[in-house]
């Protein structure tokens, strides 16, 4: 995708941000829904997401002006959240030995495919203190799952992955399936391109792209404070 290409995106993007606007796949993600938890199954198989127990992701990049590492792991806990069995999956990121943020964040799938994102406990280490504040959980204070990613990805999908108004509203469209990525793990093409942002920070957008039986490759911003992520390692569990 050519820059101009990828600037009309931004701006298409940043003017759905702007102005509020639902996204037209997104009505399961709105405050209010009912889950059912027999609409879930208990293993995570999306191919485009593939969170199966024991697999591991390592990335390197750029974050607040320094270099990290974030290494991604499934685990084989699981919680309860709305009555749905989720799944927690590791995320701990560090700058040489200094621990910068431990993540846990839960996710399920549902019986089409759909791979749900049901919230977080996060903490992010800075100069001795600790912020959680970035720490939700669906059915808590009227916060609900949404969704991260699709059965059968397709141009022009568009979720919530969460919503906790005021405190968690990111999102994502789906603007490409036939893009080239190079990362540090391989070659690929072919990837799924995706624009995601929040709307409490409608001018910041990151740009990630996905590739089929590994999940997550690349994630560089499109706009906003520069950050970068690129996959180094992989393990399949």
């Amino acid at each position: 995708m050519n820059r101009r290409t990828l600037a009309i995106l931004i701006a298409c993007a940043l003017a759905t941000a702007a102005a509020g606007a639902a996204m037209r796949h997104s009505a399961p993600a709105r405050a209010g829904t009912t889950i059912d938890p027999n609409d879930y199954v208990r293993h995570i198989s999306n191919p485009w997401l593939p969170f199966r127990v024991g697999s591991r992701w390592v990335y390197r990049g750029v974050k607040d002006g320094q270099t990290q590492v974030d290494v991604v792991r499934v685990t084989r806990w699981t919680k309860r959240i709305m009555g749905v069995r989720c799944t927690a999956v590791s995320d701990v990121a560090t700058h040489g030995a200094t621990v910068l943020e431990r993540t846990t964040d839960w996710y399920a799938q549902d019986r089409r495919g759909n791979v749900w994102y049901f919230g977080e406990r996060t903490a992010e280490y800075s100069g001795g203190t600790v912020d959680r504040s970035g720490s939700w959980l669906a059915g808590v204070h009227g916060a609900q799952p949404g969704i991260v990613m699709t059965a059968h990805p397709a141009v022009d999908d568009a979720h919530r992955q969460e919503y906790w108004a005021g405190h968690a509203e990111d999102q994502y469209w789906l603007v490409d399936l036939n893009q080239r990525v190079r990362v540090p793990f391989g070659s690929f093409r072919h990837a799924a391109l995706t624009l995601e942002w929040s709307r409490l920070e409608p001018h910041v957008i990151d740009r990630k792209l996905y590739v089929r039986g590994i999940g997550n490759v690349s994630e560089v911003t499109a706009e906003g404070p520069h950050e970068t992520a690129e996959l180094v390692s992989y393990r399949r569990g």
